[in-house]
């Protein structure tokens, strides 16, 4: 028998496409932040470090600050303590789970209540809890915590988790080149087709001088022409990058079976085509 020809777009690309409007609900939906804001949380970035970090536990701004990694100096200093004097942890991870539920439902509509939504989460559940957490500290800090038994629940919570396990392997591509955490927003707001590089929305709000300084860095390392957009060097350290991203993000998905991977796809497929149907995904966070 004929084994079936291989798929040109790595299995952890194929779900990452998949789960990741799953998981931005979380960012682009009123509903979690509406949760976050019945905590007392002011704004939307207050609620974000808050129940991104609630995990971590008290942890103190330095370690969130490296756990995300993509952050510029100070900025989770300005919420990481003081969200813990208004909530706790455990509050701000129910409140997020809790709106981000809502969310799904709202937009998923008739498709929460499906067969395939409950394959899915039970499905996606294994995934999520299948992969070795050394060296990944927010898939860690999420594996530690209790699973939503309500299947829509549990379909968010497990997309967030690999979410935060692929984020943990992205992590260390970007050591791996010796890329910090504003330059990777250089080389994914270009590889997003943004420019100037420096309108993009997680770093458009740096001091000018703080971006000349990172544009120049990746000009010298060869990055970057001297308009601001990707030389050989450049397309190809990103390629890298993801392409790395791509294989350090696979291990969930070995505990599943060839027909498991197969009916995971196209359980999740509707799913995901609905929530990008309604626009609730357009910049990851």
């Amino acid at each position: 028998m004929p084994h079936p020809m291989p798929h040109p777009t790595p299995l952890a690309r194929r779900m990452y496409d998949l789960t990741e409007p799953i998981s931005l609900v979380n960012f682009f939906s009123p509903e979690p932040n509406e949760a976050m804001a019945e905590l007392g949380l002011r704004g939307y970035w207050d609620g974000y470090f808050a129940g991104r970090a609630a995990p971590l536990g008290r942890a103190p701004a330095a370690v969130v600050h490296a756990a995300f990694y993509n952050f510029a100096d100070g900025e989770v200093a300005r919420h990481i303590p003081r969200v813990w004097d208004i909530t706790t942890p455990e509050a701000a991870h129910a409140a997020r789970q809790r709106g981000c539920e809502a969310a799904l439902r709202h937009i998923l509509g008739d498709l929460a209540e499906t067969p395939g939504l409950v394959r899915a989460a039970d499905l996606l559940t294994v995934a999520a809890a299948g992969a070795p957490t050394e060296g990944r500290v927010m898939y860690a800090a999420l594996r530690a915590l209790p699973v939503p038994e309500e299947p829509v629940a549990r379909l968010w919570h497990a997309a967030n988790t690999l979410r935060e396990h692929r984020g943990d392997g992205h992590i260390a591509a970007l050591l791996s080149d010796g890329i910090g955490g504003t330059e990777c927003h250089v080389l994914g707001a270009l590889d997003a087709g943004v420019h100037p590089a420096e309108s993009f929305g997680r770093i458009h709000h740096l001091p000018p001088a703080r971006l000349a300084q990172v544009m120049d860095g990746l000009r010298d390392r060869g990055l970057l022409d001297a308009a601001g957009r990707f030389t050989d060097a450049g397309r190809a350290t990103k390629d890298r990058i993801e392409a790395l991203t791509d294989a350090l993000a696979e291990p969930p998905y070995e505990c599943l079976t060839t027909s498991e991977v197969e009916e995971l796809l196209a359980a999740l497929e509707p799913l995901s085509a609905r929530l990008r149907e309604t626009g609730s995904s357009s910049e990851a966070v």
